[in-house]
């Protein structure tokens, strides 16, 4: 397990250093036991063009909710074509028409208690086990500082203490505009066509990088 004083380390070493390098660093870190997490969004091209260049064989998570967008499925289909992707699927134990047929439409922004449940349900559980099963010892991550409130102040590097692992977000300075330049300069697809059901609104967390109850909403 990595220390503290390591991971402060790390953070102070990397600031401001170029993305390919720490990417290497990363899975360097990680001895063969690294994994990159995908929603597919917009500009997810950027980190997984970075890392499948250094690790082909890297494995790719993605949990699929069941409430992507038709374009989302298309777009997750040409990137992993287009970058031989080593995708790993992983699904909740409800399909979303047996949760429509009991309940609905998913809850909206303001039934926050509601809102965490079908999180747990939709993201939660199918990512731990994920995890759980994939076993990694390094996690790599697309956030950004400039996506919400909450991650404005994030660091680079940092122990995720829900899955026990070192999660690493070698993109956290870069601005949309630095993201555009960069999957124009690879010929990379973007996707804008995103709609995410666990969130609510792009200013809340889904629990997958914050620990309910922690940070207030979203947390």
């Amino acid at each position: 397990m990595f220390t503290d004083a390591e991971i402060s380390q790390w953070n102070r070493h990397w600031q401001g250093r170029p993305v390919e390098e720490i990417v290497e660093w990363a899975l360097l870190v990680a001895k063969g036991r690294a994994v990159v997490t995908t929603n597919f969004r917009a500009y997810e091209a950027v980190l997984l063009h970075l890392v499948t260049r250094v690790q082909p064989d890297i494995p790719v998570l993605w949990v699929d909710h069941g409430w992507n967008r038709p374009a989302t499925y298309r777009h997750a289909e040409d990137l992993t074509r287009r970058l031989r992707l080593n995708l790993k699927v992983y699904t909740p134990t409800m399909t979303v028409a047996r949760y429509q047929a009991l309940h609905g439409a998913p809850p909206t922004a303001e039934q926050e208690e509601a809102l965490r449940q079908f999180s747990q349900v939709f993201k939660l559980e199918p990512f731990q086990r994920a995890m759980r099963e994939m076993a990694p010892a390094v996690w790599l991550t697309a956030l950004r500082r400039v996506q919400n409130p909450h991650r404005a102040g994030m660091e680079m590097v940092v122990r995720d203490a829900q899955v026990g692992v070192l999660k690493v977000s070698p993109l956290v300075e870069w601005t949309d505009e630095q993201m555009a330049a960069y999957v124009q300069a690879h010929d990379l697809p973007v996707e804008w066509d995103y709609f995410d059901p666990a969130k609510g609104d792009e200013k809340r967390e889904c629990g997958l990088h914050v620990r309910w109850g922690q940070e207030g909403k979203g947390a």
